[in-house]
């Protein structure tokens, strides 16, 4: 079978994804720092009067931040449009390569340009059949290359079974000793706010720390379950096998004082408005997961 939409991804090999971008920040002590502090790297090269960066941190240099770059080409949005349209709405970032070239110093000005080294023959995977998609970034310092950067994601349908008509597992959500008492709560459908029992601040999220007081001691009380909607949007895009969009997420402001994220049940997404009184629900998505929901409190015209 001809692969039509192949011969269209095959056009865009060689078409530049970016060109002349300028790093936002010149490489930076403060950078490299928190870097290494996260990362628990305590090599002296990346520290004192003659540092270097991490090698690794090649591409944290030209990060847009949510603002991108001005030097965003648009055939990569286009090539992404076509998967998208054609029905390959995932993606899953696959592996990177990076070579390295000539150390970065602070105080270096980062250039780069990149290009949309390769795309893939149709694959079939584990995951679903789609395009692997490789670009290629060069890095610079003035005239000198420092380093090139692979990023390789696969852009898929996911496979679904004819005997498959629930949507896949949602994604569980993040537990840590900070917040592990939260998440048990809402296994025994309770919700748990903390409170400071220095200044008795009621706090959420959950914090190792009041940052009313900075008091470590702390209890909990159980909301109520009362709240309205401070702040919501409408979730239309990206499409997401374990999601129905669009649907409304709010910000809820509860009768305790503290403010916590969660669907918006019992009104249609376009009805939902800010003061909307809500109650809370908790929801069983599946044997395993449970969470908070808030159901509209009355009916929206």
């Amino acid at each position: 079978m001809t692969d039509d939409l192949g011969k269209l991804l095959k056009a865009y090999e060689g078409r530049p994804s970016a060109v002349s971008g300028v790093g936002r920040d010149p490489v930076n002590a403060p950078m490299i720092r928190h870097w290494c502090e996260a990362m628990g790297d305590t090599n002296p090269a990346y520290a004192g009067p003659d540092a270097i960066a991490p090698p690794a941190m090649l591409q944290a240099w030209t990060m847009g931040g949510l603002s991108g770059h001005e030097g965003r080409a648009r055939a990569y949005d286009e090539l992404l449009g076509l998967l998208d349209g054609a029905g390959y709405t995932s993606v899953v970032a696959t592996d990177c390569e990076q070579e390295y070239l000539r150390p970065l110093r602070p105080g270096d000005e980062i250039t780069f340009d990149a290009v949309i080294e390769s795309v893939s023959e149709k694959k079939t995977t584990k995951l679903g059949t789609g395009y692997f998609v490789t670009t290629r970034m060069d890095i610079r310092v003035g005239a000198d290359l420092a380093g090139t950067h692979r990023f390789r994601i696969l852009k898929y349908a996911p496979e679904r079974r004819p005997d498959q008509q629930q949507l896949p597992s949602r994604p569980r959500p993040v537990v840590n000793r900070d917040n592990a008492g939260f998440w048990e709560g809402v296994r025994q459908r309770r919700l748990l706010i903390q409170r400071c029992t220095g200044c008795s601040t009621p706090r959420h999220p959950w914090l190792p720390g009041c940052n009313a007081c900075g008091c470590l001691d702390w209890d909990t009380v159980e909301a109520i379950g009362e709240g309205t909607v401070y702040s919501y949007v409408v979730m239309h895009h990206p499409p997401f096998p374990a999601f129905d969009p669009p649907y409304a997420v709010g910000l809820i402001e509860l009768t305790e004082g503290v403010r916590i994220i969660g669907n918006v049940v019992g009104v249609p997404y376009d009805k939902v408005r800010i003061g909307l009184p809500v109650r809370l629900e908790f929801q069983e998505y599946d044997e395993e997961l449970v969470l908070p929901v808030w159901r509209a409190e009355e009916e929206v015209v």
